[in-house]
């Protein structure tokens, strides 16, 4: 199972890990040196998470946490909500 968003397709990007030394010549510094650069890799925050799906039902997926928060996926109910009985409401609210 590869590291891939199944709604947007984000995956891994490669980049640079750069390690710096020194002080800034800001802060009374001599200023800062590159001391060594090596490749890394920027991996997606991926969650697997219960979606419900428009046709009803629901299904595992992993998913970015943009995608969730976005809205793009909508979270499965794990329970349904909790009703009263419409007797029961009038006794709640005070009306009679």
């Amino acid at each position: 199972m590869s590291a891939e968003c199944q709604v947007c397709g984000k995956k891994a990007q490669v980049g640079n890990s750069v390690e710096i030394r020194g002080k800034a010549k800001y802060l009374g510094g001599v200023g800062t040196k590159v001391t060594g650069i090596t490749r890394r890799k920027f991996k997606p925050n991926l969650q697997r998470v219960k979606v419900a799906l428009p046709q009803g039902g629901t299904k595992a997926m992993r998913v970015c946490t943009q995608c969730i928060r976005s809205g793009s996926v909508r979270k499965a109910v794990k329970r349904a909500p909790f009703k009263l009985n419409p007797a029961d409401e009038k006794l709640v609210s005070g009306k009679k």
